[in-house]
């Protein structure tokens, strides 16, 4: 049998300075593409968020349609039943295909999860798991600053395509966010306007730093925060840190408030 023969620092037929060469074309190549790859997996995953947003506008008012023009509740006074699911206890988990929306939210019955959370959900534990991610103006829409359990009225809001419905959410916790069903306003309005007293912020701005937005003649769009000062979190969590704030105008709360 012929031997064959071996060239110190050559590897059939290639000369390890040839192999070196290759394997820097080829990380230089998987640098410069893996941008642009997670750039499309971005990209799907804001259509998709787009997607859910506006079923839930579609469904919110279907919703209407069928409740003499008002609104989706976000709560009932017992909080056993909201907007995105019910439990049969206050300190039960939320079953999210039993809520206010369930019936309008096609065959799967529940809110589609917003693929932009997962990515950004460090926390351990949610005491509000079933949103999937989006946060309800119960202030102004799935309530009123009067009366929190009745929700408004589609014909007596003056300006629905600058009115928020529905935003990704989510709320601070030490070791990162979790679901949370509302967006705040950037006031607190117990009834006699706005009170100069802010909320823990619950808009997430997380589609490439933006918010993702319902309004509510139905619309998507994608929102930049304003800086805002935050207000208190019990638990612990850092709003700008986790990408929570508020978009638009303070004034008379903004476009939160449907009777502006």
């Amino acid at each position: 049998m012929k031997a064959r023969n071996l060239k110190f620092g050559a590897i059939d037929g290639f000369t390890l300075l040839e192999m070196l060469v290759v394997m820097a074309v080829i990380g230089t190549l998987v640098g410069l593409t893996f941008p642009i790859y997670s750039h499309i997996v971005t990209s799907g995953r804001i259509a998709a968020s787009v997607s859910n947003l506006t079923q839930l506008a579609t469904a919110n008012l279907a919703y209407a349609a069928d409740n003499d023009g008002y609104f989706c509740p976000a709560q009932e006074r017992r909080n056993l039943v909201r907007w995105h699911g019910a439990r049969t206890s206050g300190t039960g988990a939320f079953d999210p295909t039993k809520g206010f929306l369930a019936k309008y939210l096609g065959t799967e019955g529940r809110v589609k999860i917003c693929p932009l959370l997962t990515p950004a959900m460090l926390a351990t534990s949610s005491f509000e798991d079933g949103t999937g991610g989006y946060g309800y103006n119960e202030v102004y829409i799935g309530g009123t600053p009067q009366d929190p359990y009745k929700a408004a009225v589609v014909s007596q809001l003056s300006r629905p395509s600058q009115t928020v419905m529905f935003t990704t959410a989510a709320y601070a916790r030490a070791d990162g966010v979790q679901e949370y069903p509302f967006c705040e306003p950037p006031f607190w309005d117990f009834g006699g306007g706005p009170s100069g007293s802010r909320p823990s912020p619950t808009v997430h701005f997380r589609a490439n730093g933006k918010a993702l937005v319902a309004w509510c003649d139905g619309h998507v769009s994608a929102e930049a925060p304003v800086p805002r000062t935050d207000g208190s979190n019990p638990h612990g969590g850092d709003a700008d840190k986790q990408q929570l704030g508020w978009f638009g105008p303070d004034d008379n709360n903004g476009y939160w408030n449907s009777k502006q």
